[in-house]
């Protein structure tokens, strides 16, 4: 075999869905952990230093923004694991429907890993499609914030008007009622949304927020293709033994005999 035929042989060996699914599914998981957990550090310092004066007003937040930090690691290691072994498993099964027809062959170990990474896989993304509409909220309080700043910035010719727009954390459960001031209104609020660790912590949710889509997308993408390579391989399974097959079962006692089926009648 050349040089050529082996490289053709070597990558017709690839199994690009899962490679795409790989790099997808990799690169939404940097995006979601590596954003999401400094979004929450920066929210956090938000919160701090503008929305409450005592320690005790924010202490529950800051205890939940650093339990999702630990989440937000164990998922990074989880799906890298994960995606590592979806990627050998793709490499694994497309080297072997490579395969010529008669030379194919499937376990029934084979099939039911596959069948096991489908329901896994399906799970993970209904779990990540919760995921995904969790880490909208911060982005709807941060889209909420930003338009009230506008807002501000458009009625800068009435003073009066501008200090009855604000934001108010504790609307959101960020903050407990009885926090001090709780709030932001007027021309401070304005102000807020020009710093730079505003901005930052705006651009870093939606950043998070699209490195969760492209997970899910990754993990839908996954499981159909799994799906369909398992039924691409049982039709050729199918198939094959329906090639095997006898046509009837004269012939088949025929086959079992020994014996060659003539016809009757004589050549013309």
């Amino acid at each position: 075999m050349g040089c050529y035929d082996c490289c053709l042989r070597c990558l017709s060996g690839v199994p690009y869905c899962s490679l795409v699914a790989t790099l997808l599914c990799f690169s939404g998981i940097a995006l979601f952990c590596g954003c999401g957990h400094q979004a929450l550090t920066e929210t956090e310092r938000l919160i701090e230093t503008y929305f409450a004066r005592n320690l005790q007003d924010y202490i529950t937040l800051a205890y939940i923004i650093q339990y999702f930090q630990y989440v937000i690691y164990g998922l990074a290691s989880f799906f890298v694991f994960y995606c590592i072994v979806l990627l050998a498993e793709g490499f694994y099964t497309t080297s072997a429907t490579r395969q010529s027809f008669g030379e194919f062959r499937s376990t029934m170990c084979g099939r039911c890993l596959s069948s096991s990474f489908i329901v896994v896989t399906y799970g993970l993304a209904v779990v990540w499609l919760l995921v995904f509409a969790f880490s909208a909220l911060p982005v709807y309080f941060f889209y909420n914030m930003d338009a009230t700043c506008h807002t501000i910035e458009v009625l800068t010719e009435t003073p009066a008007s501008i200090n009855q727009l604000c934001v108010d954390a504790r609307q959101y459960g960020l903050l407990p009622w009885n926090a001090v001031p709780g709030k932001v209104c007027g021309t401070t609020l304005s102000n807020i949304c020009k710093t730079r660790e505003y901005l930052m912590t705006y651009e870093l949710y939606v950043a998070a927020f699209a490195g969760a889509g492209i997970t899910l997308l990754a993990l839908v993408h996954r499981s159909l293709q799994i799906a369909v390579r398992v039924m691409f391989t049982r039709e050729l399974r199918h198939r094959k033994q329906r090639k095997g097959m006898p046509h009837g079962p004269y012939r088949s006692t025929q086959r079992d005999r020994g014996e060659v089926l003539c016809s009757p009648y004589p050549v013309a």
